[in-house]
């Protein structure tokens, strides 16, 4: 059934350095996978994530060769199996590698929504929106950069939410930071921190407290992955919001975080989660728990932000809206016809699947050899 796997290495420079508590990007390294069948369909996916392994536990480098070494033969040996039978399959035969799963899965979906002649969101359920709002973010690490880019955004009518990435320094430093561009922008302006898990618990007090008084609206990650219990006092303690990201990685760790009030926001991943389908069970976890919900991103290229839109337009309600900018922070194009991106939202295309078409010759002089 499954005629060919491949996976592809794709280095493209960012924009500018995004400066994160975890790494400093200059170049994003995508992981495209592609998957073709005997019966002429083909089906795309990604497994970017950030920093090598600066941020989780899958690089560039173990995801491409786990695919090709473990889940391309298994998936080759299939035969008259729905999708669900064949993750199943994979779930069952290899353990972890969410990112490289989410990958698979996506491109299995793009071919069987192709299949239906249907976009890729109407197999997950159905779409409630057809387009998401989308936030930048500011990540040079220099105030006046970030205060500049910001107003240009604004004037493109392009983004009008921000989200600043704190947790390398000190958190004094990063809130005089934070707070300066706050009162540039103007009290009409939202302003989110990701703090990118790098603060203890007493640090996180002393400065949510400070953004809080402030006027910032929300905190991304500020304690460890694993220290749900320091999450749940924030919670409890703080009116801000504070959205568990790195925390979450799939629809168990959703359901221990909803159970513990560790979180306000949930930020929906969908490499993180483990595949489209989890990222839709993490989005049915936190409407049943209260949770607001949030689309995440990893950085990635087209194929994961519009695979990551689709699963976004099913959610009833994007109360802290999305972060799908990662094909905007790359300098080179790999698909035909760029994403649409718009008065401060991106547009979900109508043809059936992804609703992409990719620039293989493109891919071809950027991939790594």
């Amino acid at each position: 059934m499954y005629k060919t796997i491949e996976t592809m290495l794709v280095e493209i420079p960012t924009i500018r350095p995004h400066k994160m508590a975890v790494a400093t990007m200059q170049t994003q390294t995508l992981v495209l996978v592609k998957i073709t069948t005997n019966d002429g369909f083909t089906g795309w996916g990604e497994a970017t994530t950030i920093g090598g392994l600066g941020y989780g536990e899958e690089s560039p480098e173990s995801i491409k060769t786990n695919i090709d070494t473990y889940f391309s033969p298994l998936l080759k040996s299939l035969y008259g199996l729905n999708i669900a039978q064949i993750m199943q399959t994979i779930k069952k035969n290899i353990n972890g590698n969410r990112f490289a799963k989410c990958a698979i899965q996506t491109a299995l979906l793009d071919i069987h929504a192709q299949r239906l002649a249907l976009p890729l969101s109407e197999v997950l359920g159905g779409r409630l929106r057809d387009s998401v709002p989308v936030l930048w973010v500011l990540a040079s690490g220099d105030t006046d950069k970030d205060i500049a880019e910001a107003q240009k955004m604004i004037a493109a009518k392009r983004h009008n939410v921000f989200k600043l990435k704190i947790g390398s320094r000190s958190v004094e430093a990063d809130v005089e930071h934070v707070l300066t561009i706050k009162q540039a922008l103007g009290k009409d302006i939202s302003i989110r921190v990701d703090v990118n898990r790098a603060w203890s618990e007493l640090e996180a007090i002393k400065g949510i407290q400070l953004l809080q008084d402030g006027g910032v609206d929300l905190i991304e990650q500020p304690c460890a992955i694993d220290n749900i219990d320091a999450m749940e006092r924030l919670t409890r303690k703080f009116d801000i919001a504070i959205m568990a990201d790195e925390s979450l990685n799939g629809p168990h760790s959703a359901y221990q975080i909803a159970r513990n009030n560790g979180a306000s926001v949930f930020a929906v991943k969908v490499a993180q989660s483990g595949g489209l389908i989890e990222g839709c069970e993490v989005g049915k976890i936190a409407k049943l728990a209260g949770i607001d919900l949030y689309g995440g991103t990893m950085l990635e290229g087209p194929v994961g932000t519009i695979a990551s839109a689709h699963v976004f337009s099913t959610f009833d309600h994007l109360a802290y809206g999305t972060e799908l900018f990662g094909p905007l922070l790359l300098t080179e194009e790999i698909l035909k016809t760029p994403l649409q991106y718009q008065d401060f939202e991106l547009h979900l295309p109508t043809g059936a699947g992804l609703g992409i078409e990719l620039d293989e010759d493109k891919i071809d002089n950027l991939r790594r050899q």
